[in-house]
């Protein structure tokens, strides 16, 4: 009797077991905007929109969302990271070094003003799959003004972005580091203190699945559900930004990425000064922006990185 319940309750459990496993997958598959991952993802482009230059062409502003929370991704400009669709040509000044999470507005490509009702299709292929933004001149999606959507800040009319250059680089031997230096100026506008803003629901949680300190490495990089937000513990996240102008380093294109120090710095008397550490041999594009806070201009200089 107790052998045939046995059976009995080890069917029912295989049944369920089969049953809720499918179910447990089909319902993670409709959550992937939920789930988070270290590594292991997809880059999807974006197209925020265009606007009109004076001389009656075009600038179409593209960001993108790399979805790991941790990996960084390389992906030069060619069949895997290109504009072939445009007849533009591959190589649009895209990003090829790709750093976690979102990045709007994080570069414009010009087009003429006869570009009419054509498509500007800037596709990236990573780990086998290719996304693609697909732009086109579409009345509604007119950036009157693509300063203040670049910042998410609206700025006075009086207030000019501050400008960047003498962006010089010498080639530099392995372990040795660069010194980035620039010239700034600025208007002096906007004054006061810099804005502080809310933290959505939902990003109190950590933005990275890293283990904490001691804790064993997984070997697979498995989805994992957020816990639920706190909204009693939302805090307000401050600018990490030095006070007034400042100029902020990312590495654009390369072959591995860079550390910064720092990586914003404070201009005193029109002039920043960042060391860039590398860590592999390559040519690198190290992007430097300038801000007041509420508008920004941004420039590239190459590095040459040799072995040593």
């Amino acid at each position: 009797m107790y052998g045939n319940r046995r059976l009995l309750l080890a069917a029912v459990f295989s049944a369920i077991v089969f049953v809720s496993m499918p179910d447990l997958s089909a319902q993670l598959n409709h959550l992937p905007w939920i789930l988070k991952y270290n590594t292991g993802q997809n880059i999807q482009p974006i197209f925020h929109g265009w606007s009109r230059n004076p001389d009656d062409s075009f600038m179409m502003h593209f960001g993108y969302l790399n979805r790991n929370y941790v990996e960084s991704l390389n992906v030069p400009v060619g069949l895997n990271n290109s504009f072939e669709l445009s007849g533009l040509g591959l190589d649009q000044g895209q990003p090829t070094y790709f750093y976690p999470r979102f990045h709007n507005f994080a570069f414009s490509v010009q087009v003429p003003s006869d570009w009419g009702e054509r498509e500007l299709v800037w596709a990236v292929t990573v780990y086998g799959r290719t996304d693609q933004a697909v732009a086109w001149l579409q009345p509604e999606w007119e950036i009157s003004d693509p300063s203040a959507s670049r910042s998410g800040r609206q700025a006075s009319p009086s207030n000019q972005p501050p400008t960047i250059n003498n962006l010089i680089a010498v080639p530099v031997t392995l372990p040795g580091a660069a010194t980035l230096t620039t010239l700034v100026s600025d208007d002096g506008l906007p004054q006061g203190q810099p804005e502080v803003r809310e933290l959505a629901v939902g990003q109190e949680t950590p933005p990275t699945l890293l283990p904490g300190p001691g804790s064993v490495q997984s070997p697979i990089n498995l989805p994992q559900l957020p816990p639920a937000p706190d909204r009693t513990t939302a805090r307000r996240l401050a600018d990490p930004r030095p006070e007034g102008v400042s100029v902020s380093w990312i590495v654009w294109r390369g072959p591995n990425g860079a550390s910064f120090d720092p990586i914003h710095s404070a201009a005193l008397n029109g002039q920043t000064t960042t060391m860039a550490t590398f860590t592999m041999p390559g040519t690198y594009v190290l992007r430097a922006t300038v801000t007041d806070r509420a508008l920004s201009t941004s420039s590239e200089v190459s590095v040459t990185v040799r072995e040593p």
